[in-house]
């Protein structure tokens, strides 16, 4: 599983509450969501990362509450990938949970800029920046991970096991 997309960056400590402010808890249409993600640091997210991009953050990404709202507004404003120098454990959790690839990685955040292009092979762990041709090392995504993401999320993944279990 490969991704290849622009970069969107930012910094550390983005907590749910900045990923998706409280005043949009409220909707329930996973796309509408989806429009308001980063609304929090980023008035602007959704037009610059709605044609699919690489999320690039500092430490503790993902922070705070539990909100599940918050890996599903990214992945509704079209977000690819999130590579990060650390996450929240719940975030992390939650993002895999829908399908959303995260990954660690503590170099890439201060080799990369806004815009540039990254190329992520997430069985392998390995980013690529296709400006400068450098690669930086991530933790490979184990393969029931890697099941889920490609499956769209656990629950996807839970209903395509229950109906190979019942041929």
């Amino acid at each position: 599983m490969k991704l290849e997309h622009r970069i969107l960056k930012y910094g550390d400590d983005i907590n749910t509450d900045i990923i998706i402010p409280g005043k949009y808890l409220t909707i329930t249409n996973d796309a509408e969501i989806g429009k308001h993600a980063m609304d929090g640091i980023d008035s602007n997210f959704y037009n610059k990362s709605h044609e699919g991009v690489i999320l690039v953050v500092g430490e503790n990404f993902g922070s705070g509450s539990s909100r599940e709202q918050a890996p599903i507004a990214l992945k509704n404003a079209n977000v690819k990938c999130v590579i990060a120098k650390s996450f929240a454990r719940i975030f992390y959790r939650n993002a895999i949970n829908i399908g959303l690839p995260v990954l660690e990685c503590n170099e890439a955040w201060g080799k990369v800029k806004e815009g540039d292009v990254l190329s992520v092979a997430l069985e392998e762990g390995l980013i690529k920046h296709m400006g400068t041709g450098e690669t930086f090392k991530a933790q490979a995504l184990p393969k029931f991970i890697l099941e889920i993401i490609q499956s769209g999320g656990l629950l996807n993944r839970l209903k395509k096991s229950l109906d190979k279990s019942k041929n």
